[in-house]
């Protein structure tokens, strides 16, 4: 595959509900959004995406409707992950791949495994899938860290073509990058510091803030990528809020509360996760409100 085309801005969708069903109409109003805002590619069935509350069968519906309607017009990866290698290589046969460009797969959480069970995982995913597959470090969610030195070996696998990475830890960031392969992409995980981990030679961002605000995200990505950093910075300072307002209690609440005042998802969510408190929900409508 053409690597390229995994450059830039990625944006981790959330899952639209309404009357706590999947809101398929909702769902095609976003994804033109962010086409429309010049994103790069979509991730379906992120971690924002709400997963852990979705049935197979919602997931499969999710993943051709996407497939259907953005017809072609950006890539599509889709996440797959699971603490459970053996259900997670069924799902890989289960669910339709015709139409991504890779899956996105999230290091196992809860069990906490060695660095040498991690490796073994990826590796059993990697054998199974029939895309490309794209490592997800995401220690605050997952509960363990992927060293370095683990990323590295894994980028020596054939069917591994990346990694996003949102450990949060720079000096980690930069020692997958200075002994990567040639052909291996690493992928922001953290909004905040998109901006610098790009500086320092990072590929782009798969985004929540991109669910939001396409247009700024990815103008703040390509300039960057460009090497235009006075440019990015500009942008980066003028989302500064936004990024301590999404993540304040709960992704996707956070994302989902700015589309709702935009008009575009209804404010739902599924338990165990809440709307925004009512606090923090009118600064988001404080947000709009000093833009105007």
């Amino acid at each position: 595959m053409n690597l390229n085309s995994l450059r830039g801005t990625g944006v981790a969708i959330i899952t639209p509900f309404k009357n706590d069903a999947v809101d398929f109409d909702a769902l095609g109003k976003l994804i033109d959004f962010l086409i429309d805002g010049g994103i790069n590619y979509i991730v379906t069935l992120g971690t924002t995406g709400e997963t852990p509350v979705l049935s197979k069968d919602e997931k499969k519906s999710i993943i051709e409707f996407t497939y259907k309607y953005i017809t072609g017009r950006v890539p599509v990866v889709v996440g797959i992950g699971g603490n459970d290698t053996r259900s997670l290589l069924e799902d890989l046969q289960y669910f339709p791949l015709s139409g991504a460009v890779a899956v996105l797969s999230a290091s196992p959480y809860y069990n906490k495994p060695s660095q040498e069970g991690i490796y073994q995982h990826y590796k059993a995913i990697a054998e199974a899938s029939s895309v490309p597959v794209i490592l997800y470090n995401v220690p605050g969610r997952t509960g363990k860290n992927m060293e370095a030195a683990t990323t590295l070996r894994l980028a020596e696998l054939p069917n591994i073509i990346g990694i996003k990475e949102a450990s949060g830890d720079m000096q980690q960031c930069i020692e997958i990058l200075k002994h990567k392969p040639d052909d291996f992409l690493v992928i922001s995980g953290d909004d905040a510091l998109a901006l610098p981990q790009i500086a320092c030679g990072m590929d782009g961002v798969i985004s929540v803030a991109g669910n939001c605000f396409p247009k700024e995200f990815s103008s703040l990505v390509n300039y960057a990528l460009d090497g235009n950093f006075k440019a990015a910075i500009k942008e980066n300072n003028a989302l500064l809020e936004v990024y301590n307002l999404l993540f304040a209690e709960n992704n996707p609440a956070g994302a989902k509360a700015f589309l709702y005042e935009m008009g575009i998802v209804e404010n739902e969510v599924r338990l165990p996760v809440v709307p925004l408190s009512s606090g923090l929900h009118q600064k988001v409508k404080d947000f709009f409100g000093n833009k105007k």
